[in-house]
């Protein structure tokens, strides 16, 4: 069954990412004061007394303001309310009614969902006559909230979760054999939110020339050939010298912790521009976390009559990710569509690999094997001498290898065991981690 669908909707600056995050009890939503903060569309999935159901926070909807997207921001908002079974309009208890607030109430009704409206700062009893005026939107029930304190919010989703169904099951994505996330990151502007609406062939994510264009991660469950995924958007990550915005900084940080919570890391790469060292760091964090990788280069249409550029291009991609080359490069234009479904095979297949299992003696004839090959080296009179080797974990692959002497082996031996063990193991295209312990 799918989960109800509750969107937050309201003029900018009202506090709906503050009341995203109070209710989901994350801080999965950007928060700043300045308006127009977010702008894509933000799922979560919420439990709330054994009512789950995904809440989606919006950008704010509004007439003024000169930001160039301020358009696709408001279809994105319309999207969100006519995907939704119910709605919160947050509007600003301080300020008062205002004209954008009204034409919000009017087009709810219009769309006949069930809404709610959360007039927020109301920060205690004292304060809830301000709310009063707000019957004027034409609503039987206003509920007084402080989003920032939790005042009023338990009022709020009791009203709104009221008639739910009750949901006990774990969320798919905790289940084993879920959807595969994949969490899409690179360098501002390289097109990560076009290469997902290619792929989803709607206007799901907003997409611009702008640089930085996306600020949130964004989630969105896909389904294809009877697989499902979740596909993340990321904001571009810049290094940090160039990050002077206190929200880009936070975007930056959300969007390198988003790979604790994928499987697969796809980084995008400008086929004009080639790899630099911000994509060679981004790796980087994705190796740390034990992601697995593919390495898609995009506007490949600007390059692929040019053997010059791409001669360039290969330099730059072997000389700066040389450390990960065991994943996987896909050539594509997200603008033609051109190869941009060979993304979904080489993620399948990487994940085949990411989440393999072998039983201890498979794992110890591959090790002798290599070990056979070449031995590890002496210590003194004597050698370091293998006992076992066991795996003891998945996404990624892990194993441990039971020595002797585990401080007498060296990087260069350890990563002579490690491409053995990746040829002997069909784990070509993941990466694998590898501990020795004393036995």
């Amino acid at each position: 069954m799918l989960e109800p669908i509750i969107a937050i909707v309201g003029r900018p600056n009202v506090g709906k990412s503050t009341l995203f995050n109070r209710i989901s009890r994350s801080r999965d939503a950007l928060v700043d004061n300045r308006p127009g903060v977010t702008r894509d569309r933000i799922h979560t999935s919420v439990v709330y007394d054994g009512v789950r159901f995904t809440l989606v926070d919006t950008g704010g909807y509004d007439d003024l303001g000169q930001d160039p997207l301020l358009d696709q921001v408001r279809r994105q908002v319309d999207r969100a309310m006519e995907e939704a079974d119910r709605v919160i309009l947050v509007v600003d208890g301080r300020q008062g009614m205002l004209p954008g607030d009204s034409e919000m109430a009017q087009t709810l009704r219009r769309s006949r969902k069930p809404f709610f409206v959360a007039v927020n700062k109301i920060d205690g009893p004292e304060h809830e006559h301000l709310s009063n005026e707000f019957f004027g939107l034409g609503v039987e029930q206003v509920y007084p909230v402080s989003a920032a304190h939790g005042y009023g919010v338990r009022t709020l989703m009791d009203a709104i979760t009221s008639g739910l169904p009750s949901e006990e099951a774990p969320p798919p994505d905790q289940q084993e054999g879920g959807p595969i996330r994949v969490a899409v990151l690179g360098k501002p502007n390289v097109g990560k939110s076009s290469l997902i609406n290619r792929i989803l062939g709607s206007e799901r994510m907003v997409v611009s020339d702008l640089p930085g264009t996306t600020r949130d991660a964004v989630d969105t469950p896909f389904s294809l050939q009877g697989r499902n995924y979740v596909l993340i958007d990321t904001a571009g990550i810049r290094r940090k010298a160039r990050v002077k915005e206190k929200i880009e900084k936070f975007s930056m940080i959300k969007s390198l912790k988003r790979l604790e919570q994928c499987h697969i890391a796809v980084l995008m790469l400008d086929a004009f521009e080639g790899a630099a060292e911000q994509d060679a760091r981004i790796c980087g964090y994705a190796l740390e976390k034990g992601r697995g990788l593919v390495l898609v280069i995009n506007k490949w249409d600007l390059v692929k009559g040019d053997r010059s550029k791409q001669t360039d291009l290969k330099r730059t991609l072997d000389r700066e990710l040389s450390f990960v080359s065991f994943a996987p490069r896909i050539h594509l234009s997200a603008l033609t569509g051109e190869h941009v479904m060979k993304v979904f095979r080489e993620v399948d297949l990487v994940y085949s690999q990411f989440a393999a299992s072998f039983g201890t003696g498979a794992v110890n004839a591959a090790l002798q094997d290599v070990a056979g090959q070449h031995p590890p080296p002496r210590i003194g009179h004597g050698r370091v001498r293998f006992f076992y080797a066991t795996q003891v974990g998945r996404r990624p692959p892990a194993f441990v290898v039971f020595v002797n002497r585990p401080d007498k082996i060296t990087a260069a031996y350890e990563r002579f065991l490690l491409n053995g063990l990746r040829e002997r193991l069909g784990l070509q295209k993941t990466p694998i981690r590898l501990f020795f312990r004393r036995k």
